[in-house]
């Protein structure tokens, strides 16, 4: 087909086509913090996907090779039906709405969680990663460094000085070593309640609902690296949170089933266990906050500012609760205080 100009009139006729059905619609379904975006369609009483990938924003390719490598280890992730590289459109199964975030509940969070926590460790088990990019040392810092630059020196307006880029470069360390201290295995990367919807055979766009739920999103960004971020991404989550003690019970159960799949030692006791997630998860928690600004003053995506009251009290949590971090933690809190975290800077 000859590509059309128009973005939106390209899609739709490359719907139209690759279904054969002339009067078919495309509602937009999501969209997510890269240029990707997503549209719904229903073609014969069977609900698709169509995934807009513009080629010169964000290479579908990755998407695709990593989504097989899932399929292959029994993971459900959406099936593809057609695909056009060249204009970046994939037309792939419905896995539904039920997003994680949206079913979670005091009563079914064992439930929900399990069932993760089983796909998360099918992932760690079954999949090769060791061609995979690694999150290396590199990649590691370079994902701390967000925070300074769009946090405190463009929201905040405050440019650390000698002394605070020290605190920042001694809690960085620690938060590196740990991460590189772990065995490492398939990491998807953003493990967690947007990117995982309870799927069954009611969601009218299932294609297999004999696999299990739930249904895997956005693992295109994959990566070989630290055996307990997906844990992190999944039980300290931006968009949900719960209580200490909860969460701590789900780590120590993964625990004991990365020690029963082989994959860590009895050397790996709960405490360290819990060091690792704990601090792991700070790396994450800490990118993310300069990722959330990042996103509306270069993006102009506002969408996420709502999440960083959660994102900083994890922040601020964890790092006060290890003395080697305290004053990272009181760095962030003496220069955050009594701003309203949520509103962009004028």
């Amino acid at each position: 087909m000859t590509p059309i100009p128009d973005r939106a009139a390209a899609r739709l006729a490359w719907t139209r086509h690759v279904l054969d059905d002339a009067g078919l619609t495309l509602e937009p379904a999501s969209s997510d913090a890269s240029f990707r975006s997503y549209w719904r369609t229903t073609h014969g009483g069977q609900s698709w996907i169509v995934m807009d990938s513009p080629p010169e924003r964000e290479d579908p390719r990755p998407w695709l090779a990593i989504g097989a490598r899932l399929a292959a280890a029994g993971l459900h992730v959406p099936a593809v039906q057609a695909q056009d590289l060249q204009q970046g459109f994939l037309l792939i199964e419905d896995l539904g709405s039920r997003l994680y975030l949206a079913e979670l509940n005091d009563a079914n969070a064992d439930k929900l969680y399990g069932d993760a926590m089983d796909a998360l460790l099918a992932m760690q088990v079954r999949v090769a990663s060791d061609d995979l990019p690694p999150f290396d040392h590199a990649m590691l810092v370079s994902g701390l460094e967000v925070m300074p630059e769009w946090f405190l020196e463009r929201h905040l307006g405050h440019t650390p000085g000698c002394g605070e880029w020290d605190v920042l470069e001694a809690a960085f360390d620690v938060i590196v070593r740990n991460a590189l201290a772990q065995p490492r295995r398939f990491v998807h990367r953003d493990f967690h309640s947007r990117n995982l919807l309870v799927t069954d055979a009611r969601n009218p766009g299932v294609i297999a609902p004999g696999l299990s739920s739930p249904g895997i999103l956005d693992f295109q960004g994959a990566l070989h690296g630290p055996v307990t971020y997906d844990l992190a991404s999944l039980l300290r989550d931006a968009y949900i949170a719960w209580p200490r003690e909860r969460v701590e019970g789900w780590v120590e159960s993964y625990r004991l089933r990365l020690r029963r799949a082989g994959v860590i030692g009895d050397e790996v006791d709960a405490p360290r266990f819990l060091r690792w997630f704990d601090l792991t998860g700070l790396h994450r928690h800490v990118r993310v906050l300069g990722q959330f600004y990042r996103l509306w003053y270069r993006d102009g995506k506002p969408g996420y500012l709502k999440d960083v009251p959660q994102v900083y009290r994890y922040v601020i949590e964890v790092a006060a609760s290890y003395p080697e971090l305290a004053d990272f933690a009181a760095l962030l809190e003496r220069h955050a205080a009594d701003r309203d975290l949520t509103q962009v800077a004028a």
